[in-house]
């Protein structure tokens, strides 16, 4: 039995695919891990069964509209915690003292606010939202180094580069290998994309993710948005991180060395497994969860991206290479074309032409604030809606 000190956790998100496995999480760790607070934009019954069974100090919704509900919800099952709600609320729920670890799994742009205000509070960070250092990565890094605030990945591509490189501290990175499973259309021909729909994007073979991230996944943007991650999470260039289309989802990363030596993390698909190590980091817990059997599973295998039929991927690197608020028009024009494409507004190849257009278009900032990126967001959202036949 563990007799150290329970630590106190905010999950922003806790209603989404990351926030509900965190919760799988705690609820096998309950004697070291206490939700403090939970967060939600608009899922109100979610919120109302998650407070029922964790009973945390705070419960929070996004969505101001729906507070009366809450808490009138909440009142019923005889809550007696505090009810807040607004984007104002999620970013002071963060810095409140007895929070340990902040868990950023809200989606989108979003999660960058209060992300910001736990990194100045010195909250550790376990961040699932990758949004947050695509738009304002620089500026992030520069805060969590100025705050002694650790940043934890827990994407399973980020904690299997963050795992191989434990130990490695005093060993330079050749290259960062970002493997990407190729979603549902890794064999479609062009002609065959240009009329899938966004059902058909939701069948990730291998993931189960919420809606916008798993269409994210199917246009290859999600693991654009990887590379500009690691880019910050690990302080390398650009050029030095190869994606990888590996269909087996074993091998979630792998890092090379200069003396050629490759360490990678494999595992099941299965992303309570780096979620719970961005939890315990340095240690590891005992857990149940699925296996990866390789002789099961017999062979493993790479292919090079297909820039031609997934132009986001290219499109990330673009945005990277330029920098300043590039990356930032980057992610709110696909935050438009991604739910444009789900609305059945937008054709699935239109989202990355629209895409690169916004980014044409889209006043460059070399040395953003953040000021310049709620500007930049709000203004790329508009050109990237003006662009949306």
């Amino acid at each position: 039995m563990y007799e150290g000190k329970i630590k106190n956790i905010a999950i922003l998100g806790s209603t989404g695919s990351i926030g509900t496995q965190t919760l799988d999480v705690v609820r096998a760790n309950s004697d070291r891990y206490s939700v403090y607070a939970i967060c939600a934009n608009r899922s109100v019954d979610k919120l109302v069964e998650q407070a029922r069974e964790f009973k945390p100090e705070v419960v929070c919704i996004a969505d101001e509209s729906l507070y009366d509900s809450l808490r009138d919800k909440l009142s019923v099952i005889g809550f007696a915690g505090k009810v807040w709600s607004g984007s104002d609320s999620i970013a002071e729920v963060v810095t409140m003292d007895s929070i340990d670890i902040v868990v950023a799994a809200m989606v989108g742009y979003a999660g960058l606010r209060p992300t910001m205000e736990a990194i100045k509070a010195g909250k550790t960070i376990a961040l699932a939202n990758k949004e947050t250092l695509v738009v304002a990565g620089e500026l992030i890094c520069d805060l969590a180094l100025r705050h002694h605030a650790p940043i934890l990945p827990v994407d399973s591509e980020h904690s299997a580069i963050f795992q191989s490189l434990v130990g490695e501290e005093r060993n330079e990175i050749e290259k960062i290998l970002l493997t990407a499973s190729g979603g549902p259309f890794r064999t479609f021909s062009l002609d065959q994309m240009r009329s899938v729909t966004a059902s058909e994007a939701l069948k990730h073979p291998n993931w189960d993710m919420g809606a916008k991230i798993t269409i994210d996944s199917a246009s290859m943007m999600n693991k654009g948005f990887e590379v500009i991650e690691a880019k910050w999470l690990f302080g390398v260039e650009v050029d030095k991180i190869q994606v990888l289309v590996h269909p087996q989802s074993i091998v979630h990363s792998a890092v090379q060395f200069t003396d050629g030596a490759i360490k990678a993390q494999l595992g099941a698909p299965d992303m309570k497994l780096p979620i719970q190590y961005a939890l315990t980091y340095p240690d590891r817990l005992k857990t149940d969860f699925p296996r990866a059997e390789l002789t099961r599973i017999g062979s493993l295998t790479f292919e090079e991206p297909d820039l031609n039929r997934f132009p986001n991927l290219g499109l990330a690197y673009q945005a990277t290479k330029r920098g300043g608020n590039i990356p930032c028009v980057l992610n709110a024009a696909n935050e438009v074309v991604n739910l444009a494409f789900r609305e059945g507004r937008c054709g699935f190849l239109q989202m990355s032409d629209i895409i690169a257009a916004t980014m044409a278009k889209a006043h460059f900032i070399e040395k953003p604030t953040y000021e310049d990126y709620v500007a930049t967001d709000l203004a790329a959202r508009q050109i990237a809606n003006s662009l949306i036949r």
